[in-house]
């Protein structure tokens, strides 16, 4: 068998959206498990469309999905004289013919065709005509000499063998009459010179295979294996648009998703192996076959996407989450954060990581840590404050300023003797600190939140509280 090269092959007209980053990472994994190839080609003829923004975007959305691709990205507009070059080799060798059809014949032959209640497809007039018959003044476009009988049978890896009468296809144009190439031409004679073995991509783009698949027949390529897979649907079953959260790539990093779960996210869509939910890059590269996607579109599901978030939150190393987070800490504080700072939220991080599911809540989580006396106290903490909360800080603080060792075993056991010596539950001492010390009635543990402050910290923020 071959190496497999794979490729993913994006149109730079928009973002990088959900769809096209599964697809792509299908492409890599199947490259990974099979120790094949991965590719990069930026389908941009569509000039009226292609901005470079959108290229910048899929550059960016792929480097962030961690999906590497093997050598230089191929541009397709820039090999047009290629693609040129082999719709003239058809004509040379009569399998393309010119056709002199002008816009308004091929209107009025869809009109009639209408009429009669008949498919909408090129009748080919000029497939068998004289040249000599050509029309002053009209250029051509070149149209390949497509089968008229039999089938067209594409043996997909994902869909079964799927088959087409011959009858149905028209002779799709090659070349235009301006003489530049179309999709469907540049797109064959990329496969062919980048020798892709396997065409990964969304099922709305089986039609196009079976004139794909006649078009490498006649330029004498053997075709690629096809996997054509499902769309991805809303959670109510409909196409995934906008509305269900069919944004680009980089909208799901800036809402606080880290790589590593979209990765496993993207993959569980359409693909699964048992019961396993969490599977990281190792097994799913040992894994994956592109065999055993589903023919069934998957659904997505953002709540879903943000439980397994957290989990991978949970497992990820804390200097890591702090540099994801520091830009918006640093808008907290004020600027860069002190280095005792980052050492405190370091300490803490261990508290704040199971309450998150997105480090967008991660860096709400942890501002209190970061945040410069006096901290500013949301409005059911200074509820507390008013209702007796500054009195029993006040009452409290004595206990505290020689306690040693300064841990949260020893500070919650000092809390509970005081609360219980004034005949009070450990939380009517609890819950006046916790406002005081986070701007919060909700925070990590309270006494493990006090430790990782330390004495000093927490001392001025409860006397800030209290007005002392």
């Amino acid at each position: 068998m071959s190496k497999v090269v794979t490729r993913f092959a994006p149109s730079p007209t928009g973002y990088l959206h959900i769809g096209g980053a599964r697809t792509a990472l299908f492409n890599w994994l199947y490259a990974k498990h099979t120790g094949g190839t991965f590719l990069l080609r930026i389908e941009d003829t569509d000039r009226a469309r292609s901005t470079q923004d959108a290229i910048d975007a899929i550059f960016a959305g792929l480097a962030w999905l961690g999906l590497d691709h093997d050598g230089e990205p191929v541009f397709q507009f820039a090999r047009a004289d290629r693609h040129r070059e082999m719709a003239e080799k058809l004509l040379a060798e009569g399998k393309a013919y010119r056709c002199y059809a002008t816009p308004e014949e091929l209107t009025a032959m869809r009109e009639a065709q209408k009429a009669a209640g008949q498919s909408i497809r090129y009748d080919g007039r000029w497939r068998d005509r004289d040249p000599k018959d050509a029309p002053a003044g009209v250029k051509p476009v070149i149209r390949l000499k497509a089968p008229q009988e039999g089938e067209t049978v594409l043996p997909d890896l994902v869909q079964g063998d799927v088959r087409v009468a011959n009858a149905q296809l028209d002779d799709m144009i090659l070349l235009r009459s301006d003489g530049t190439p179309t999709y469907m031409l540049s797109v064959v004679v990329d496969d062919i010179d980048m020798a892709i073995t396997h065409v990964i991509r969304g099922d709305d783009h089986l039609t196009n295979a079976f004139r794909q698949h006649q078009l490498f027949e006649a330029l004498g390529a053997t075709p690629p294996a096809y996997g054509h897979i499902p769309l991805i649907h809303g959670p109510d079953g409909a196409k995934l648009s906008k509305r269900h959260g069919a944004l680009g790539v980089e909208a799901y990093r800036d809402m606080g998703f880290l790589p590593e779960a979209m990765r496993n996210y993207l993959l569980r869509l359409g693909w699964s192996h048992g019961d396993d939910e969490i599977i990281s890059d190792e097994q799913a590269i040992a894994w994956f076959d592109i065999k055993d996607v589903n023919r069934g579109p998957s659904r997505l599901d953002l709540a879903k996407l943000s439980n397994l978030n957290g989990t991978y939150i949970r497992q990820a190393d804390d200097a890591r989450l702090i540099s994801l987070i520091a830009t918006d800490l640093q808008a907290a504080a004020g600027g860069p954060l002190p280095e005792g700072v980052t050492t405190r939220l370091a300490r803490g991080m261990a508290g704040l990581k199971p309450r998150a599911k997105t480090l967008k809540e991660l860096a709400d989580a942890a501002l209190f840590y970061v945040r410069p006396r006096p901290i500013p106290l949301d409005d059911k903490a200074k509820k507390a404050m008013t209702e007796g909360g500054a009195a029993a800080i006040v009452a409290f603080l004595p206990k505290l300023e020689g306690l040693e060792p300064w841990t949260a075993h020893a500070l919650e056991e000092r809390a509970r003797v005081v609360a219980e010596a004034s005949g009070q539950k450990l939380g009517a001492v609890a819950q006046p600190l916790r406002a005081a010390l986070v701007g919060s009635t909700v925070s990590p543990p309270l006494f493990e939140v006090m430790e990782v402050l330390g004495r000093v910290e927490t001392l001025g923020r409860l006397r800030d509280a209290a007005g002392i």
